[in-house]
């Protein structure tokens, strides 16, 4: 998917791209090039691949989730930035927090706003566990999402403690996402969270299989959540 490609299958979808958004797109894929020499950010590079594998992967969730009715996204384990800043790049008014556990990506996120220049994005290097744990953060957040950094009974721990009431868990899976909803169904339930939607669909050009799931934040997440760091992911809520 080249540039003019990415350009026009927003727009099929409604999301119109300035001259500004599409040059913000650019410096993005060359610095992730020029600083994944220095650092592991990514394994595609191919200005195609990126196009299409993390730009217009990642804006994918605002065809069917109405991103202009949130304001305050976190991203969890956003490593290069994926999802959200593809989505604060086409809709400016989000205010964007992306927790990592890695300095040196933060570093590299700090760069990436600055070179575009972008206003009200906050970087935290920390675990989520500890993170979710804060009260500065905890429940403070109208969409929480992570793209496909652990399983789904992982992620929901990691993620819902950190969605105010009300407010929706995203999650975005590539294939056998059934088999590891149903696992999780248990994770999701404890942790205050509701399926209200599932939405399956294809990446252009290489017709492989998406999957997005809304999490409504149906009542408080219990304080003990999430759990000390490693154990989500040693000991899931199964």
């Amino acid at each position: 998917m080249n540039p003019e490609q990415f350009q026009a299958k927003l727009a099929e979808a409604g999301i119109l791209l300035t001259e500004k958004q599409m040059r913000q797109f650019e410096r993005y894929y060359e610095l992730l090039v020029e600083w994944n020499e220095k650092m592991n950010l990514t394994a595609i590079t191919d200005k195609q691949e990126v196009y299409l594998k993390h730009f217009y992967d990642s804006i994918s969730a605002a065809f069917y989730v109405p991103f202009n009715e949130f304001t305050t996204v976190c991203d969890v384990g956003a490593g290069a930035g994926f999802p959200s800043l593809p989505l604060k790049i086409c809709f400016p008014h989000l205010e964007v927090s992306i927790v990592d556990s890695l300095n040196k990506r933060i570093t590299f996120l700090n760069h990436l706003a600055d070179e575009l220049k972008l206003t009200n994005v906050h970087f935290y290097h920390d675990r989520a566990e500890t993170f979710g744990q804060n009260k500065v953060h905890r429940e403070q957040f109208s969409l929480v999402t992570a793209r496909a950094v652990a399983r789904m009974s992982v992620l929901a721990e990691l993620c819902l403690p950190l969605v105010k009431k009300d407010g929706v868990f995203l999650v975005m899976k590539a294939q056998q996402a059934e088999q590891e909803l149903e696992i999780a169904k248990k994770a999701i339930a404890v942790l205050g969270g509701k399926v209200t939607e599932h939405f399956a669909f294809q990446l252009p050009a290489e017709n492989s299989e998406r999957n997005l799931y809304v999490i409504r934040k149906a009542k408080e997440t219990p304080k003990k959540y999430p759990r000390k760091a490693g154990l989500p992911n040693k000991q899931p809520i199964e």
